[in-house]
């Protein structure tokens, strides 16, 4: 049996310890203010040191313009958080915590260390030195009047700070800590919470057994379409399907519904591929004329017999289809299998600094907020930026004398 403990509360709670959290508790902090923050899982920093593992992708390094253009349909909610807390931001934050960075070819920023436990390291210890208050294995259970409720190994707590920021994570990698449970409890409290939906997922595709020898194989150099959305980039063949950087901005489209198109000559018009392809072939098969005159690889032949066998014998007509290769699927991956997901407290239902029109004192930031981008960058630039702006306005609420206990 657990018994109920009041504890004697912070200036501020942060309630979640990933990026977006900690950020906003790094904001706080900055400020003078008094800071705990309260983390489910034994650790902080889960979600964000499994994403740095084959390199910590921190932003992209491109026009500002086609940065926002990312975010979609959260683009205008998001621009001001992003405009303070920029790509060139995030670097010089990085390389202010001694992690120097470098930029890719395709503009994809990276920590010279490429991984993300030695920028953690530095990050925590800043802000233990500042003062940081830190509890592992309390889960957040809801509000009790103006009190958080926590379930923790002690038992119940409660802490009824004067603000508090919540960054509880989207709905995948539920081991990480981002299991969208959270969601039920804002529910029960009468906030509306829009579905989750997987963002960022591989795709469901059955295949025949004659693809099983390119399980694994990359397809480079081609361009995706989803209804209008358009992304050039790279994809893995899979036992269950494609998945991939390059396929990944598409989810959008893909989630409602569209079919998907692959460009398998991005680099050549139609017209350039029928002249190619009308040379002459002799006794050559299809398939190596297609591998000679085009330099097509096996795993990308394979797709294309896969998907639009009998291959028409027609340039003209070839060419088109290669232009426009039709995928049949069934839809993205399983929610849980999603690197991020759209969903969770639409922008509606908090004020312009991120704090809950219903909750006076309690703000939002990071993946639990719906707003959803492509992975390269744009994911952690945007947990970070929210969770900035919504430690800044935390901390000037404080500053202005509101809050349940002024």
């Amino acid at each position: 049996m657990t018994r109920d403990h009041e504890a004697a509360a912070p200036d501020a709670v942060v309630v979640g310890g990933g990026p977006a959290g900690l950020m906003a508790a790094d904001a706080l902090l900055s400020a003078g203010h008094r800071v705990l923050l309260a983390e489910a899982k034994p650790s902080v920093g889960r979600k964000f040191l499994m994403a740095g593992k084959s390199g910590l992708n921190l932003t992209r390094a491109q026009p500002f313009g086609d940065f926002l253009a990312a975010y979609g349909g959260a683009e205008p909610a998001l621009r001001p958080m992003l405009k303070g807390f920029t790509p060139e931001t995030v670097q010089a934050w990085a390389e202010g915590l001694g992690q120097t960075t470098f930029t890719g070819s395709t503009g994809r920023v990276f920590p010279t260390a490429m991984k993300a436990s030695p920028l953690l390291r530095a990050w925590m210890a800043r802000l233990d030195d500042m003062g940081l208050e830190r509890r592992t294995r309390w889960r957040w259970t809801g509000w009790d009047g103006d009190a958080l409720t926590f379930d923790t190994p002690e038992g119940t707590m409660q802490l009824a700070p004067r603000v508090s920021v919540l960054a509880l994570g989207g709905a995948s990698w539920a081991r990480l800590g981002s299991d969208g449970e959270w969601a039920k409890t804002f529910q029960r409290a009468g906030v509306s919470v829009a579905p989750f939906e997987p963002a960022n997922a591989g795709l469901l595709v059955d295949w025949s057994a004659h693809m099983q020898p390119h399980f694994g194989a990359p397809l480079k150099n081609v361009t995706f379409r989803a209804g209008e959305l358009v992304s050039r980039g790279e994809a893995v063949i899979s036992a269950r399907g494609l998945e991939g950087g390059g396929l990944y901005p598409l989810s959008p489209a893909l989630r409602q519904g569209a079919g998907l198109e692959i460009d398998l000559a991005p680099d050549l018009t139609a017209e350039a591929l029928e002249e190619r392809l009308a040379r002459p072939r002799g006794k050559q098969s299809l398939s190596n004329h297609l591998r000679k005159v085009l330099k097509l690889s096996p795993a990308t032949r394979a797709l294309l017999m896969e998907c639009a066998r009998p291959l028409p014998s027609d340039p003209s007509a070839l060419a088109h289809l290669l232009k426009a290769l039709p995928v049949p699927h069934r839809g993205l991956r399983p929610l849980d299998e999603a690197i991020s997901t759209a969903g969770g407290v639409p922008f509606a239902a908090l004020d312009a600094g991120l704090m809950l029109k219903g909750r006076p004192g309690t703000f939002c930031a990071g993946e639990m907020i719906d707003w959803e981008a492509p992975t390269g960058g744009y994911l952690l630039t945007a947990c970070l930026a929210t969770g900035l702006w919504a430690g800044r306005h935390a901390a000037a609420f404080l500053s202005s004398g509101r809050g349940p206990a002024s």
